[in-house]
């Protein structure tokens, strides 16, 4: 059996996985019980503000400074991963930080234009309903974009990206990957 590390600690895993459960829930709310969409809503929001927090003070893996990489460094990882050459990395690869960012940055935005919707001054107003919705089909499109990153990269790196994600446990490095 190969040796493993400990990379997510059981913030992020919860994290991650009552971000999944709270936008199924809302999606699938959203147009017949009411409470329990905007309760999912608040939570997802919830989620994500204590995101940024572990973000700057967090475990190791769980910092955006360990995954959030220049524009250039992105590029050049997602031209690797397009003639297979790219690096295996223990937390985030740039593709994937990128990705944290939007899916986090498309949650706060959803959880907003949904709390306005509740508001005396936006209640009823069309572009804000008009841009929850749009918003949300761009986080599901981006979900899609992270499920096939997440295929790739267990695949080329032969490890099941998701285990690791319930267990907080990838291989252990070898020589080349990215610590």
């Amino acid at each position: 059996m190969p040796a493993v590390v400990k990379v997510w600690d059981p913030y992020v895993r919860v994290f991650h996985w009552g971000l999944v459960l709270s936008f199924a829930i809302a999606w699938v709310s959203a147009d017949e019980m009411r409470e329990l969409h905007e309760f999912a809503g608040y939570t997802a929001g919830s989620l994500v503000v204590a995101r940024l927090l572990l973000g700057a003070a967090g475990s190791r893996y769980a910092r955006f400074s360990q995954f959030v990489r220049r524009p250039s460094r992105i590029i050049a990882y997602a031209g690797d991963v397009v003639v297979h050459r790219e690096r295996r990395y223990l937390g985030h690869n740039p593709l994937g930080g990128l990705m944290v960012l939007a899916l986090i940055a498309l949650i706060a935005a959803i959880a907003t234009t949904g709390w306005l919707q509740t508001t005396d001054a936006y209640w009823g107003i069309e572009w804000v309903e008009d841009l929850h919705r749009r918003l949300v089909n761009v986080l599901i499109g981006c979900v899609m974009l992270h499920l096939i990153g997440v295929l790739v990269a267990s695949l080329r790196h032969g490890e099941n990206l998701v285990r690791a994600m319930v267990t907080g446990l990838k291989r252990a490095p070898e020589p080349g990957d990215v610590i």
